[in-house]
């Protein structure tokens, strides 16, 4: 029987997540879950937590209006760490992936991913075992 040896390296990662129901409520307290997470671990630079507490507004939105599917919650996670943030709202709309839209000047709706582009360093879409997709969002803070 032959043994190694092994060095385990500190993560210097957080994580955060957690199930809220696809409500207007439920995007809300999404968004004041993250700027808690932030402040309790200090994962974010203070810069930076706006930026992010807008980007999980916006994706926790989308995923209440146009990722709601009854009697599934949608999830929000928070990985953190010194080189990136990043954002995932995974729902269970996997059709409905969401897209940049031109916008009409007076409409009420149809800018939040317009946001999203402009807050984040880069955001996507990843699909996943059906019926699930994520959308997320990654920030990189700044340097020093």
């Amino acid at each position: 029987m032959s043994q190694q040896s092994t060095t385990q390296i500190p993560s210097l990662t957080h994580h955060f997540s957690v199930l809220l129901s696809p409500t207007p409520r439920g995007a809300r307290l999404a968004r004041l879950l993250a700027v808690e997470w932030m402040r309790d671990h200090e994962v974010v630079p203070y810069g930076m937590v706006e930026a992010t507490a807008q980007i999980v507004a916006e994706l926790a939105t989308n995923a209440a209006t146009h990722g709601r599917v009854a009697g599934r919650s949608f999830r929000l996670a928070l990985i953190g760490s010194e080189e990136v943030l990043r954002i995932e709202v995974t729902d269970t709309r996997r059709e409905s992936i969401p897209r940049i839209q031109q916008t009409c000047p007076d409409g009420d709706s149809g800018r939040g991913l317009l946001l999203v582009e402009a807050l984040a360093d880069r955001w996507g879409t990843e699909l996943g075992p059906v019926p699930r997709k994520t959308v997320w969002a990654e920030l990189n803070p700044p340097r020093l």
